[in-house]
Order: C-alpha cells, then structure tokens, then sequence
C-alpha cells in the first residue's frame, strides 16, 4: 500500500449510504417503543417513516461523511454520527416516565446492535458465493460487511453519554431527579464535546504522534464493531475484517 495519501471513495459512499439507512432503522425503533409504551407524540410528528429527511440531523451527517472520506493512511474510515433525537411523553407511558424514558433510550443500541450482529451473521453463509467472484459479488460482499459494521457501531457509539446520543438519555433516565436536572445542563455542550473527541483530539494525536484509544475514538469503536459481527459469522472471515470491509 503506498505511503500517498489516499481515500476510498468507493467505501466512503458505502458507509454513508449505510448509515442513512441504519439511522432511519434505528429512530424508528425509538419510535416504536415509545408507541408501545403507550405515546404517540413521535408518530403525531410523524417520525414513524422511513423518509431520510424525518430522521437526518445534519451536523450528525456530516460527522459521518468527514469520517467516511478519511484517508487510508490514518484511522480506518466509519459510519459514525446522529439522528434526530426522538422525543417521547414520559407522562402518558405505562411504565412511568423514568422506566419509559430508559427503555425508549435503550431500544436504539439494542436494534442497531441485533440488527448489525444478524446481518453479519447471514453474510458468512454469503462469503463462498460472494467473494473472488468478480468485482460486483465483492463489492456486495464489502457493503454487506460495511452495513453490518455500521450498525454495530453505531450501538457502540450511542452509549455515550452526550446529547443527543441515547447514553445521554440513559444516564438522564437513571440519576435522581435532582442530578438529572444538573445533568441535563449538559445538553446544550453535547454536540461540541462529540466534535472534539472525534475531531480535535484525533489531531492532537496526530501532531503528537501517539497512538491510544483515547486520541482513535472513531478507529477503536469501529475495532469494538468488527470483532463482534466476526464473531456472529458461521464462516470464519478472519478478525478484523479488512479484507472483506476496506480492501477486497
């Protein structure tokens, strides 16, 4: 592989088209809940729709098109990013307010991370029909793959503990009354703390030339991510998956 810097433009589309999608799935889960908990609030706005504009929160499209088009030579390019948030009427749901919340919450990494693991899963009875044979199969095999991954970070990245990702509602959901008011001041700072885990302490590492989960966010949750759709798969790929996800 050359030492040029280089960027995948073929994966980069693959993983945004995945993310579209997999962000559609995962808002709709949330709103599913809800309605099952008995509130209708996110259907009366009608979020319960596979339409990209009723889910598609810009600034989270963006995180996830800067970090698809990353160069091969530095951390290996992922879906990441939000959604618009849904936000249920803990007051009319069955459970009460705080259970709702949380379950609601919960429901978003669950689905994302089931649906990453199954897809991964019917994939491996895939590989000896896909790969190696011909450009179309792999590139089929490789978003197969990119698709499943997507989802499972996804999962892996909404628990943490910022707005608008569900960790932050989770966390919310499960403080005292008292802290979670104190806790939901944090709210309005979200989106920047995000930026600056992903953006600028990556750069910092770059500059200072280190190597450390803490400085390859993105990279280690995307590491998280193969590992356990690889081990979802009957037909062993091989761990981390490169091969079928960014060079087959």
């Amino acid at each position: 592989m050359s030492s040029d810097v280089l960027i995948n433009v073929l994966l980069a589309f693959m993983i945004i088209i995945s993310f579209l999608f997999s962000i559609v799935l995962h808002e709709c889960a949330h709103v599913v809940m809800a309605y099952w908990l008995g509130d209708r609030t996110a259907i009366d706005e009608g979020r319960l729709t596979l339409r990209f504009p009723e889910h598609i929160d810009p600034v989270g499209l963006l995180m996830c098109v800067i970090l698809a088009f990353q160069p091969i030579t530095g951390a290996l390019p992922v879906g990441l990013g939000w959604g618009k948030p849904v936000k249920p009427g803990p007051r009319t749901m069955k459970v009460g307010p705080d259970r709702g919340l949380l379950i609601v919450a919960l429901i978003g990494p669950i689905f994302s991370l089931l649906l990453g693991l199954l897809v991964g899963f019917l994939t491996g009875f895939t590989l000896p029909y896909l790969a190696n044979k011909g450009f179309f199969p792999d590139r089929l095999l490789q978003l197969l793959v990119v698709f499943a991954c997507t989802n499972v970070a996804l999962a892996i990245f909404n628990l943490l503990p910022f707005y608008p990702l569900d960790g932050y509602q989770i966390v919310y959901a499960l403080l005292p009354t008292r802290q979670a008011a104190q806790f939901a001041k944090s709210a309005a700072y979200g989106q920047f703390i995000i930026l600056i885990i992903f953006f600028f302490l990556p750069f910092l590492g770059q500059i200072a030339r280190i190597s450390n989960p803490l400085f390859e966010p993105a990279y280690y949750i995307w590491l998280g991510a193969a590992h356990l759709v690889g081990l979802t798969m009957p037909i062993n790929f091989g761990f981390p998956l490169v091969s079928v996800y960014y060079v087959l």
